[in-house]
């Protein structure tokens, strides 16, 4: 398998599991702005979309988006501890809070990274949406060591890498105690801190 992947980004979580399930795979950084690959090849010509991630299969077969690369290799190396089997409540509960930082943390936390937000909308970001969305996670935290239950699944991947970008943006955690000790718990996984060996800024 083949992981198209910029270093810090979304893709992470997709990096992070592949050493999670112990996958044969090689990552390949694009060049996000160039829509290049490091031999200088079109990414476009991979994925068409031009984002990451994008996991080439050995049959030629694509798949983009995270929740999905996601929900594919916990099915195919058969990790139910990460993804329970089909039909399982606890399935539903983990895809759900998937979803969730897919759509909200994910998409609300953005455009904080981009060079070209509007400096009014990044403060609204900060300030009104973002804490929302926070104060959400950090609720069920409360409760629970990790955001499906009692045990660490894709959610959580997801999650840290999407928690990673408050150090990028300036975002303090404080307000949300329970957040920092989630990242510290999490971020303990061998295949996050491998995964994170040599990331020197995420974006």
């Amino acid at each position: 398998m083949k992981l198209y992947t910029m270093p810090g980004a979304c893709s992470t979580a997709c990096h992070i599991m592949l050493l999670e399930v112990k996958a044969d795979f090689v990552s390949i950084v694009v060049n996000l702005r160039d829509k290049t690959l490091p031999d200088g090849a079109s990414y476009l010509d991979v994925n068409p979309k031009g984002q990451v991630p994008a996991l080439l299969l050995e049959d030629g077969a694509l798949l983009t988006e995270v929740a999905v690369i996601l929900q594919y290799l916990a099915d195919r190396f058969e990790r139910t501890d990460l993804l329970a089997s089909a039909g399982t409540m606890e399935r539903y509960k983990t895809l759900s809070a998937v979803n969730y930082i897919a759509t909200e943390f994910h998409k609300t936390f953005s455009p904080l990274l981009r060079p070209f937000t509007p400096e009014d909308f990044k403060e609204q970001t900060r300030n009104m949406l973002l804490p929302r969305v926070l104060a959400s996670l950090d609720a069920q935290l409360v409760h629970q060591p990790y955001l499906a239950g009692d045990h660490f699944t894709i959610a959580d991947i997801y999650a840290f890498v999407v928690l990673s970008w408050a150090r990028i943006a300036n975002l303090s955690l404080e307000p949300w105690p329970t957040l920092d000790s989630y990242m510290m718990r999490v971020g303990a996984r061998d295949s996050i801190r491998e995964a994170y060996k040599s990331v020197v800024v995420p974006a």
